[in-house]
Formats: C-alpha cells, structure tokens, sequence
C-alpha cells in the first residue's frame, strides 16, 4: 500500500530529516521524493510504502501534520488510491 506526502512552507533547515525521521520510527520506506524551493518556499512531495506501518495510519497523519505545525508548514498524507481518485478528470 502506498501514500503520497506534501510538505509546503517556509524553507528551513532540517525539514527532510524530520519528515524523514517519523517515517523511519513508523516503519514507511521512501519509495521517490521530489522537493524544490521557488523563491523561499519550500515545495516537496513524497512517494511512501506504508505496507510495514506499525502505527494506525490515522496516527501517522496526526505525527507528521503535528510536526508540520512545529516547523511552520503544512504537512498532508492520502493514500495513493485516494489522491489519485481526487487528481483523476
């Protein structure tokens, strides 16, 4: 099973590892990320295997949306079939 993550806020130092960091104690293996910066705001999205949760994915969101907030950005998670359910004309 898969999601896709976005990040989106002021560039900062460190907004990767922390990301990085909760999905690594949540057992979600990056599978592809893309990020740029357009002028100073920081733009990433993130392709994640969440087969191996060890969490409720309900948990997952709560963490990585908690720490979103701590650094000043907006930090969302939908699973793949959701997102591409929403993104599909």
């Amino acid at each position: 099973m898969r999601a896709v993550i976005t990040v989106i806020g002021s560039d900062q130092i460190g907004i990767i590892a922390e990301i990085s960091n909760i999905l690594a104690k949540n057992r979600v293996n990056i599978m592809d990320i893309s990020q740029t910066i357009m002028q100073d705001i920081f733009t990433m999205i993130m392709m994640v295997d969440i087969t191996e949760l060890n969490t409720d994915y309900s948990k997952l969101s709560e963490l990585l949306e908690l720490k979103g907030r701590e650094m000043g950005l907006s930090v969302t998670i939908q699973r793949e079939d959701i997102f591409s359910a929403m993104h599909r004309i």
